[in-house]
């Protein structure tokens, strides 16, 4: 959640922010009114209980009339704590429901607007041109006896599918190589639970306005994870972090799990958009004031992985109206698809401050000693939907793909044959 004292110093800045990305800025009133009421409804309680423990020290002391004066005082006192507490507790549950329907603060810099507000920042590497007419990645995969989406339908339903063959090896060839390139890079590679609790879902920001998007067991009231970032950031909830040790940095592999709620008739065809998916996520816990350079770093690191697998990409900056609850600022890089001409997301990384810390009770200690809630960072280094790029950029006219030479030795093949 957003920093109080930030609010009251500043509360343009939220205002600012909330416009930035198309929501209604009047929640900063609403807010600001929440908190002086508290703070007085708090205020009231400690000054009455202050007197309430005076006058049991008195009582002791006292006798006849006075006595009983003071205890007519204390039962009257007693009655007002009570009534106080009640309502500074109750001020404090509405300022903390309020507060968790508010969005990060936007970073400085971040464009405005929607979805179709970005900034290309760069675009790398050239198209491919071919001399004959391309493939899509579903008719490659089915040449291939990579990928089988009928089956899939038929054993689970729309937007499931099956990796086979040379796709199952593509899949564990290229999570194996972003593996390798994380733990090359000083991170710790995780594998973690792909259910959470639902503190673990909110405390990440994402049972707000996503919430239509995660599947839930109500039996047991645990959610399945879109993104490991969920149980990674979770991981260190209501610690205190060795200051001198930051950042922690992880890798997390696992299965992704999103409804998809409102995609209809959007990427019907092919492994795009889907029920199920497997990634590896980098994240990590920094100081606040090294988050934006930290920032950077992630999006170095999917830079070199997206030249690995040597497909044509760009570089966006997303728009604050297009970001995540969570997220501060966020990168995209889109690889170049070229049945549909355009590029489509492969990566993002998403620079959260402090806010998902605050939720979750992560905090360092600070050089007076005082605990501080850390910032906390993500980014994809590789996901099911790279298969999309790597076989229509690297196809050839009989169908077979070439496999990107730094792949090769996670696949074991130099090139995927079709399936006679």
């Amino acid at each position: 959640m957003i920093d109080l004292r930030t609010l009251r110093e500043d509360p343009d800045r939220l205002r600012a922010s909330q416009r930035a990305r198309g929501e209604d800025d009047s929640v900063v009133e609403k807010l600001l009114d929440l908190d002086e009421r508290r703070r007085g409804a708090l205020s009231r309680f400690e000054a009455l209980r202050a007197e309430q423990k005076s006058i049991g020290k008195s009582v002791s002391r006292a006798s006849g009339d006075e006595k009983a004066a003071l205890l007519d005082r204390a039962k009257d006192l007693s009655a007002q704590v009570k009534s106080a507490e009640t309502e500074a507790e109750k001020l404090a549950g509405e300022l903390d429901e309020l507060l968790y329907t508010v969005p990060n603060l936007v970073e400085e810099g971040a464009p405005e607007g929607g979805e179709d507000d970005y900034v290309v920042l760069e675009e790398v590497g050239e198209k491919p041109s071919f001399d004959f007419e391309p493939r899509d990645h579903l008719e490659l995969g089915e040449l291939l006896g990579a990928i089988d989406m009928e089956r899939g339908a038929k054993v689970s339903g729309a937007r499931f599918f099956f990796l086979k063959g040379a796709g199952a090896r593509l899949q564990l060839g290229l999570l194996n190589m972003a593996m390798q390139h994380a733990i090359e890079a000083g991170f710790v590679p995780m594998i973690p639970p792909v259910l959470v609790k639902p503190e673990s879902m909110k405390g990440t920001g994402f049972l707000g306005a996503h919430a239509s998007e995660v599947y839930h067991l109500p039996e047991e009231d645990l959610f399945l994870v879109g993104t490991s970032e969920v149980p990674m950031a979770a991981y260190h909830a209501d610690e205190i972090l060795d200051g001198a040790a930051l950042p922690y940095r992880y890798a997390g592999w696992s299965s992704c799990f999103r409804r998809e709620a409102g995609s209809y008739g959007k990427d019907t065809r092919g492994i795009i958009r889907v029920h199920q998916f497997d990634k590896i996520e980098m994240f990590s816990y920094c100081r606040p004031e090294d988050a934006q350079d930290e920032h950077r770093r992630l999006l170095a690191w999917e830079r070199e992985m997206l030249a690995k697998v040597e497909v044509p990409y760009r570089i966006i900056d997303t728009a604050a109206g297009d970001l995540g609850t969570s997220a501060a600022r966020k990168f995209d890089c889109e690889a170049w698809v070229p049945s549909q001409g355009r590029y489509r997301e492969l990566t993002s990384t998403s620079n959260c401050t402090d806010f998902q810390a605050r939720r979750l009770g992560v905090r360092f200690r600070d050089a007076g000693g005082r605990p501080q809630p850390v910032a906390t960072l993500n980014g994809t280094l590789a996901t099911t939907r790279w298969i999309v790029a790597i076989l229509e950029n690297h196809q050839r006219a009989d169908g077979s793909v070439v496999v990107p030479e730094a792949l090769r030795p996670y696949v074991g093949l130099d090139i995927l044959e079709p399936v006679k």
